[in-house]
């Protein structure tokens, strides 16, 4: 009792304080594991968890060597993950319990270190049983765990070779892929898409003084193509005098479709970051950038400003947009489901699914023939988007030529774009896959799947 004879409060000897230690690495795992949760079972965008301000708390917390690191366990595994999952079955006796998700990611993460990233086998299995065991869910599977991953890191070459034949992309979108573009160019699109994408410029001028300034390739575009390098994108030269922005080569090619534009109006629909914009004040068009939101309007302008650039902005809804008269040209990149894009985004093929391709094709086609109706009779419009699936692209495009008297498709020529010839199908539209664009050794190869039409209003 106290002096006052009050009984005392019951007092827990407090641990040492090693005990109250995390240990390192495990709380960027446990945040991959929850991130991956978030990207499969709840369909959430990768970026929105990986914003440094207002993504996922538990990525928010940590140091930024540990966000590098879970930022590439969380590449690693949306790239592969069909391979993985069909590697963790491969070891298991019976499938895990239903419910059993949190323990799927788990071991998810844990593979995907063991077999595509450099980290020691022993730390990805000990922090991966650790994980279990914090888990009152995971808790009675940590020696699963434990077995499972040891194995893999046992077997791995043996391991990556049964899987090797498992296409990593998920079976509803190969299969699109394959009737789309057959078997053997689908497999080559599987596989192009687990190499991270390049970085690609788009330069003012001199894309050959600029290449050899930046230890880079001139494209086939007229853009440069870095080779890896240690620092930042602003730390390069010519980033703060404006002389070039970082846009894919695939990105690039819709607005050179509309050739030279001094002397006419055009507008850029869906405008924002504001790459094609800069594109289109270079070829000496009077632009009007247009986008539904006023905050990626401000980030445009920004990208403007750094440039030295300059455009009218206007943030409206696309289809109530009537200007005072038509524009010369228009280039509508339309919203997609951006399937083209997954080299630097990996999550899309598992956060989308085919009723979001149907959906977002109605779109494109309620907007672009919106925007057909801006277009002065002889003015030509570009129609494009960064999906791979021919639902988005070339089906929108068949149906308007079929109903539409006064629209008409010009044909790309392939002998403009040397060494992009294979991407200009057979009705003279542009098809780009991640599969294309071979490179020397020195740079990455491949660019984005993107899709753009050329469309002409007769009188």
């Amino acid at each position: 009792m106290n002096s006052d004879g009050r009984n005392k409060p019951f007092n827990k000897k407090k641990p040492p304080l090693e005990r109250l230690a995390v240990k390192p690495g495990l709380e960027a795992r446990a945040a991959a594991a929850k991130i991956l949760a978030a990207v499969i079972d709840r369909k959430l965008p990768l970026d929105g968890a990986l914003d440094h301000e207002h993504g996922n708390p538990a990525y928010k917390a940590l140091r930024e060597s540990d966000r590098a690191l879970v930022r590439a366990i969380l590449n690693s595994a949306l790239r592969h993950l069909p391979r993985i999952d069909a590697a963790i079955a491969s070891l298991l006796d019976s499938p895990l319990p239903e419910g059993a998700r949190a323990l799927h990611h788990v071991l998810a993460v844990g593979a995907a270190q063991i077999l595509y990233l450099d980290v020691p086998d022993h730390s990805a299995v000990d922090l991966a049983v650790e994980q279990a065991n914090q888990d009152p869910r995971n808790r009675r599977f940590a020696k699963l765990v434990n077995a499972i991953l040891r194995r893999l890191g046992r077997e791995k070459e043996k391991v990556l070779e049964d899987v090797a034949k498992i296409s990593p992309m998920p079976a509803w979108f190969i299969d699109r892929l394959e009737k789309a573009y057959g078997k053997e160019a689908a497999a080559a699109i599987a596989e192009s898409q687990l190499e991270p994408a390049a970085i690609d410029l788009t330069v003012k001028s001199d894309a050959a003084g600029w290449a050899a300034r930046l230890n880079g390739e001139v494209l086939p575009t007229g853009g440069v193509r870095l080779a890896a390098f240690d620092g930042t994108i602003p730390s390069l030269e010519g980033f703060d005098q404006g002389e070039w922005w970082v846009q894919d080569a695939a990105a690039s090619i819709p607005a050179k479709l509309l050739g030279d534009l001094s002397g006419k109006r055009v507008v850029d629909l869906c405008a924002a970051p504001g790459g094609k914009t800069a594109q289109l004040i270079l070829a000496g068009g009077s632009v009007t950038a247009i986008d539904q939101s006023e905050s990626r309007l401000k980030r445009l302008r920004s990208n403007l400003d750094r440039l030295a650039l300059k455009a009218e902005t206007l943030a409206t809804d696309l289809v109530k947009y009537q200007p005072g008269e038509p524009f010369d040209a228009i280039l509508l990149d339309a919203p997609c489901s951006s399937t083209g894009t997954t080299r630097r985004h990996p999550d899309v093929l598992w956060t989308k699914g085919p009723e979001d391709i149907a959906k977002l094709a109605g779109v494109q086609e309620r907007l672009l023939r919106h925007a057909l109706t801006l277009l002065k009779p002889g003015g030509t419009l570009v129609f494009s988007n960064c999906s791979l699936d021919p639902v988005e692209g070339e089906d929108v495009v068949s149906r308007i030529l079929a109903d539409t008297a006064n629209v008409e498709r010009v044909r790309i020529d392939a002998a403009l774009w040397p060494g992009l010839e294979m991407a200009i199908s057979p009705l003279g539209e542009f098809r780009t896959t991640p599969a294309m664009l071979r490179m020397p050794a020195t740079v990455a190869s491949g660019l984005d799947g993107f899709y753009a039409a050329v469309l002409r209003r007769l009188a």
